[in-house]
């Protein structure tokens, strides 16, 4: 009896669950059981890890929105303008190069109707930007003249020019010649000229802070 029964297991073990022998109905059951939890929990694996085309998907949305994104912030950051279209900035002034020609009086009421002033040069380094830049313009006016005290010469905002400034007239210059008592650009350097002359001028004004919040 005991043969009989090892060559059954032997029998059914080389058959399998869902082989073709006398498995009793219990055991198939629980084989099938056994068989559909394990499916399951393949599909599930399978359905947490997105395929190679989906994840080439999801990495081309979020290239997209990095892009726009990024276009977006520099539309912003063009909104915010240091100066006005026209007007061109240098360590944080803005500079407005007039296309027309005044007088001088008239030029400083034009730089006034801007909310800026008839440059006044405060440094080095602006004084060679402005002198290099009127070079190519033309003759230029700048906000500083005589007109209170002759061959006293003084800014608009009423500072006088100081000695370090000097260098900069043309050689012989200013020498107010027939009443000349308004200082421009010429050339390489500065000359005075009679106020009624008609010229190009340049504004200038502070620039306006963009913040980045």
């Amino acid at each position: 009896m005991s043969d009989f029964k090892e060559a059954r297991v032997q029998q059914l073990g080389s058959l399998g669950c869902l082989g073709h022998g006398q498995v009793p109905l219990v055991l198939k059951l629980l084989c099938l059981v056994v068989l559909a939890g394990l499916l399951v929990a393949v599909l599930v694996q399978v359905s947490k890890v997105p395929g190679s085309q989906e994840q080439e998907q999801q990495l081309s949305k979020q290239e997209k929105v990095y892009q726009e994104l990024t276009q977006l912030k520099a539309g912003v950051g063009r909104l915010c303008r240091p100066c006005p279209w026209d007007w061109t900035f240098f360590q944080g002034n803005c500079y407005f190069f007039s296309k027309s020609l005044r007088n001088w009086h008239d030029s400083v009421t034009a730089c006034q109707e801007e909310g800026a002033q008839l440059v006044i040069i405060e440094s080095a380094e602006e004084q060679s930007f402005l002198q290099q830049t009127s070079k190519t313009k033309g003759y230029t006016w700048m906000g500083l003249s005589d007109l209170k005290h002759e061959g006293t010469w003084h800014w608009l905002d009423g500072s006088p020019l100081s000695l370090r400034f000097m260098t900069y007239w043309n050689p012989g210059e200013p020498n107010s010649s027939g009443e000349e008592d308004c200082a421009e650009f010429r050339g390489d350097g500065w000359n005075d000229s009679k106020c009624s002359y008609q010229k190009f001028w340049v504004c200038k004004r502070p620039a306006a802070s963009c913040s980045d919040k």
